[in-house]
């Protein structure tokens, strides 16, 4: 049996297509303008379409690189404990600024206490071990490192020792 064939129906359109894709993809978690061209493009729209996609999503207010990093960084902070360098690498690999991502960096970690995320993240991760072992400052000094404290922070919080709470 032959399907018949809807003729009044119009042929979908690129650009709604590719609003419809952007927006699913933000529906899953707040995205940078990057991840969203760079998904764009993976689905084969024409830079033309994707820009005029992203022109929508921006007035929309739907996105947002300086509040994207803001509230990607808050929560790398609270939730993970991540120090500045490493939150400015995740936000570099999103496409975001480095001169929007250092901005949110600064404003951020001044309203948090650098130094008190990483003695948490310290107690946590090190919880009942001797840090007077070379051996063990030196791995945690490798820990704080990676979780993207600078060195100012590590030798300051090495050098003490660390409490209970």
């Amino acid at each position: 049996m032959l399907k018949r064939q809807n003729f009044s129906a119009k042929p979908p359109d690129a650009q709604d297509e590719a609003l419809q894709l952007a927006l699913r993809f933000l529906s899953y978690r707040s995205r940078s303008e990057a991840e969203v061209e760079r998904r764009l493009a993976r689905g084969g729209y024409t830079s033309a379409i994707i820009g005029t996609t992203l022109e929508r999503l921006r007035s929309l207010h739907y996105i947002d690189d300086e509040t994207f990093a803001r509230n990607w960084a808050l929560g790398r902070i609270q939730n993970r404990g991540d120090g500045p360098k490493r939150i400015e690498l995740e936000l570099q690999a999103k496409g975001v600024n480095q001169a929007v991502a250092r901005e949110v960096i600064r404003e951020t970690f001044r309203q948090v206490d650098e130094t008190e995320n990483a003695r948490k993240l310290l107690r946590k991760r090190y919880h009942g071990t001797d840090l007077s072992d070379p051996k063990a400052i030196q791995r945690a000094a490798s820990f704080l490192q990676n979780r993207g404290y600078n060195g100012k922070t590590i030798s300051e919080l090495l050098h003490c020792p660390v409490e209970e709470d």
